[in-house]
């Protein structure tokens, strides 16, 4: 490998978005947001609450994405499965998510369909049809979820389930998204209600809009079919703090299903909110260490040490660098053939962490991964729909949905010596790691 550059300041030249955005709120509460795009005649709409898995209550765990499913069962003015039909059938798809620190409900149609979607979204804005009908049918669904994408799927909720509760201690950081099927059939309609009113109001929510629109117009319609949800009080947000690792901690488990035996590692960083500036270089740094056959640890543990199958790194347990609250975490996993051993790769892990703190990067090597890394935002951006997810999601975490345009320029500025300093606090005392053991090896 070429010899280790000195510390610089150099900043590599990165190409700008400058997406128009209209932002303002209802008298309701909700904020909306409006990004014009005449390029094509196509709108997306999307609707953000500030509702997450960590927003649930204890005894309540997967109520987050059991109450997703509850908002396509139909709602105050439509039937179940009306929403469906009238998406799909203005030629739109339609979807939604639940992640940590809120959910998302979106639609992509041609743009003489946004009033459509517009009247649908405000619809079960208002209220969704919550029946004991439809709960229990999908408290099914859910559950069979969890059957098909966890526990009879190879490698089933790794990490994102099984790494938090070694890393956190509180019940909102720890506790299973997915949900335990004790506390999911123990939902009742009351339940429900209770968190529709609590987490549902117009006031902790951004309705967000991207494509083929005249603002004026889209404003008019905002207006006409959001302007009169009832006001309700957003919810004051719980605290998820709790203080960093003073000790390394490991667990393990059997995957019976599992060929191979696998980790996952994770640090806390600083708040993606709160110090934006200070968490950014473990973005940068995760693909430095894991992005392409020349990165650190995938010419290291792949390529040279055959030590691992493969290796990935990323910030947040869902991946989302930028969708994210405190506390969070830099992640990295790997699977390894039969016969490794996670102490060993941990190891190396370690020596190249130390050998990067001290060391410093090749000549270059920045510069490509900062590349990558706006390349595939300007990937994301490309597309209404991800425009109006992204910029809804951060203005209702961060205020302001024009900061969208800063990401490509505040990556071109992490500098090579904030990311010396993240790789040097990435201390064996500060990890936590689970284990995957493979098939019901001892």
């Amino acid at each position: 490998m070429p010899a280790r550059s000195s510390l610089s300041n150099r900043r590599v030249r990165i190409p700008t978005t400058k997406y128009p955005v209209e932002q303002y709120q209802l008298a309701n509460g909700l904020r909306v947001v409006l990004a014009p795009d005449r390029s094509a005649p196509v709108v997306a709409v999307a609707v953000i609450y500030d509702v997450g898995i960590r927003s649930e209550p204890e005894g309540r765990t997967g109520f987050a994405h059991l109450f997703e499913h509850l908002m396509f069962q139909g709602s105050e003015n439509l039937e179940k499965l009306a929403h469906f039909r009238y998406v799909q059938g203005s030629g739109g798809t339609f979807n939604g998510s639940t992640h940590l620190d809120y959910t998302d409900y979106y639609q992509f149609l041609p743009s003489n369909a946004l009033e459509r979607a517009l009247f649908l979204e405000a619809d079960r804005m208002r209220r969704p049809k919550i029946t004991e009908e439809n709960l229990r049918n999908q408290i099914d669904v859910v559950s069979e979820e969890i059957r098909v994408n966890v526990l009879n799927r190879p490698y089933g909720g790794f990490p994102w389930l099984r790494l938090p509760p070694v890393m956190f201690d509180t019940f909102p950081n720890a506790h299973d998204g997915y949900g335990s099927f004790v506390d999911l059939n123990a939902a009742t309609v009351a339940d429900a209600e209770d968190f529709f009113t609590t987490y549902y109001a117009a006031s902790n929510a951004t309705l967000a809009l991207a494509g083929d629109f005249d603002v004026a117009d889209a404003q008019a319609l905002v207006e006409q079919h959001f302007g009169d949800v009832p006001a309700r009080p957003a919810p004051v947000r719980p605290s998820f703090a709790e203080p960093d690792l003073t000790a390394e901690r490991r667990d393990s488990y059997v995957d019976e299903r599992a060929p191979l035996a696998a980790f996952a590692s994770a640090w806390r960083v600083p708040d993606p909110i709160g110090d934006f500036a200070a968490y950014l270089p473990y973005v940068v740094l995760a693909e430095v260490l894991t992005d392409g056959d020349s990165s650190r640890l995938v010419e290291r543990l792949v390529l040279k040490d055959r030590a691992v199958t493969g290796i990935g790194g990323y910030v947040g347990f869902m991946g989302e660098p930028f969708e994210v609250r405190d506390p969070t975490a830099m992640l990295l996993s790997a699977h390894l053939p039969p016969g490794g051993s996670v102490d060993a790769v941990l190891g190396t892990v370690d020596e190249e962490l130390d050998r990067l703190a001290t060391g410093g990067l090749v000549p270059g090597e920045l510069d490509g991964i900062k590349a990558r890394i706006v390349a595939q935002l300007l990937r994301d951006l490309d597309p209404v729909l991800g425009r109006a997810l992204r910029m809804g999601t951060i203005a209702q975490q961060r205020g302001d949905a024009a900061l969208t345009n800063d990401l490509p320029r505040l990556i071109g500025e992490v500098s090579e010596e904030s990311i010396v300093a993240a790789a040097a606090s990435l201390r064996p005392s500060r990890r936590a790691t689970v284990e995957v053991v493979p098939g019901g090896a001892s």
